[in-house]
């Protein structure tokens, strides 16, 4: 009986395939897991976990009380959403201030790259002093254009009104809704353009000379050089630059608050809705809206503007 099991023994260890030894690639595979794990688990934490949270929160009547549980409410959420007048106004403050900013501060920074990119003297200078608005920190610079704007003893009424003569009266740049609209765009083109100038800058600088001095033998003029060679090497830098700069502006928050409270966007209704009201579960239902409605435009502008 004992040689019996032995054999089968023997033959099925004969028949079974023999365990296969890793290779080097199955053991680089599995460094290269266990060194990106720590990153893998931070990202959960950081970003997945809010992420869930946040639309588990949507679903809910959020108790203040920390020793009451919350209570699933559906989609009431987002039924009370399409039904408040308030969130569609912000929505189109915010359209208007979006696209305004976006295209304003892509226009003035191209412009600017394309001016500081030419032999001029003095333009590392140039380059330096134009960035200035772009590191310095925000909260210095808001006290600074509340100081220029304000409508008793700013200098921008003063300049308007009394040395130039362009307004008829001093405008309440900070309280009155439209102004305080034009002031945040304003400052927000002013304060954000150096980030665009810098990227087509340094396209700019990469183009090869040589297509340039092709085109002025053939008897291209500066805007055949622009239209032919200048704005086809920089579309692609141009068209990504809008979609981050419409995707960050259409969340904005922090300048705008800061400057005046009589600007709606989405983000300063939002942060009332949920730290003002305490609205906790209708405030994340607009930020989940808010992110669906983001994407549908980022998978658009993809494929229709960077042609991906």
């Amino acid at each position: 009986m004992q040689n019996h099991n032995a054999l089968n023994e023997g033959l099925s260890g004969a028949i079974s395939p023999a365990r296969k030894k890793p290779t080097m690639k199955d053991k680089e595979a599995r460094l290269g897991y266990l060194l990106i794990a720590p990153s893998l688990i931070l990202i959960a934490i950081v970003i997945l976990y809010p992420v869930i949270y946040n639309i588990t929160l949507s679903f809910q009547n959020v108790a203040l009380n920390p020793r009451r549980s919350n209570t699933f409410i559906g989609f009431d959420n987002y039924v009370a959403l399409l039904t408040d007048p308030s969130l569609w106004h912000s929505l189109w403050v915010t359209l208007i201030y979006t696209t305004a900013t976006v295209i304003g501060a892509t226009v003035l920074g191209v412009a600017v790259a394309l001016l500081l990119n030419q032999q001029l003297k003095g333009r590392r200078l140039y380059r330096s002093v134009v960035l200035l608005p772009y590191v310095a920190p925000i909260i210095s610079l808001v006290f600074v254009w509340q100081y220029m704007f304000n409508p008793v003893y700013g200098m921008v009424n003063y300049t308007l009104v009394q040395q130039l003569g362009v307004l008829g009266e001093y405008v309440d740049w900070l309280d009155s809704p439209n102004a305080a609209l034009t002031l945040v765009s304003v400052f927000d083109i002013w304060h954000l353009f150096p980030f665009c100038f810098m990227m087509v800058l340094a396209k700019l600088q990469s183009i090869d000379q040589t297509v340039y001095e092709a085109a002025e033998i053939d008897g291209a003029g500066g805007w055949n050089k622009f239209r032919f060679i200048t704005m086809p090497e920089v579309q692609f830098v141009v068209g990504s630059l809008m979609i981050l700069r419409f995707i960050w502006n259409f969340y904005k928050f922090d300048d705008v608050y800061l400057l005046t409270k009589e600007v709606p966007v989405v983000g300063v209704y939002t942060y009332e809705l949920a730290f003002t009201t305490f609205d906790h579960g209708l405030a994340a239902a607009i930020t989940v809206t808010l992110f669906i409605l983001i994407m549908v435009f980022v998978l658009f502008a993809v494929r229709k503007v960077l042609k991906w």
